[in-house]
């Protein structure tokens, strides 16, 4: 089995186990997490839209995106070399973030779970397929999507800042939970989801050369990196 699919299999499968394992909790934590101090609630829905892909694409989000290729940039050498690493870097964020909102909003779409603000009147597991509707799209959660695929990518091309992104992406996907918008198992799925997506792309990218490589074990890393030697 080549290296892709079975890193997409490995991932799928320890989603399914931390989805399977948090969903008998879901309605217990969630209503839990509504319940906390005004104030927590009150600074969580300050910062959970910082989750949103159109805060990525078209807010502060693309400011740190264009500062990290710039700096990129000046450390390359020569016009066509920043060239090269400035529409790359680029498109492997553009292919990951608007890869994950395309597939998240599918599932969405498709799975059509009631969202924990219908809690009362349709429980924690109640799914309502095509429904047309924003309160039956609680799983995966969106913002957890975009998250995971953000910082994903970010962890990629940058791995010993990973633990820092985990924490952010982590951070944003509580919120969700918190402000009442997705149980936990929503924001599981959906920040192994964009992870998933930052990783695939990571891989598609090293099979042309492009910014990343394939390590001796067949993991893409960033080009620049020390530990990444190229296989032959």
């Amino acid at each position: 089995m080549n290296r892709p699919l079975s890193s997409s299999l490995w991932l799928l499968l320890a989603t399914i186990v931390l989805v399977a394992a948090l969903v008998p909790f879901d309605g217990a934590i969630s209503q839990r997490a509504q319940a906390l101090p005004p104030a927590i609630v009150a600074f969580n829905e300050r910062i959970t839209d910082f989750g949103t892909f159109a805060w990525m694409i078209y807010g502060s989000g693309s400011i740190v995106i264009i500062a990290y290729i710039l700096h990129r940039v000046s450390r390359s050498d020569g016009f066509s070399s920043k060239t090269k690493t400035a529409w790359r870097l680029a498109l492997y964020f553009l292919v990951t973030i608007g890869s994950a909102s395309a597939l998240v909003h599918l599932l969405k779409f498709v799975i059509g779970r009631a969202r924990p603000e219908l809690f009362l009147e349709y429980g924690a597991y109640s799914l309502t397929p095509f429904a047309h509707n924003g309160l039956f799209e609680s799983f995966p959660s969106g913002h957890s999507t975009a998250v995971g695929s953000f910082f994903g990518a970010f962890a990629m091309l940058a791995p010993r800042l990973r633990i820092l992104f985990a924490l952010g992406a982590l951070t944003i996907g509580i919120t969700r939970v918190v402000v009442g918008a997705h149980y936990p198992s929503d924001v599981a799925a959906g920040l192994l989801l964009g992870l998933w997506v930052a990783l695939m792309t990571a891989f598609i990218f090293a099979q042309k050369n492009w910014l990343f490589r394939l390590d001796e074990q067949g993991w893409p890393r960033p080009k620049s990196s020390p530990d990444a030697p190229v296989t032959t």
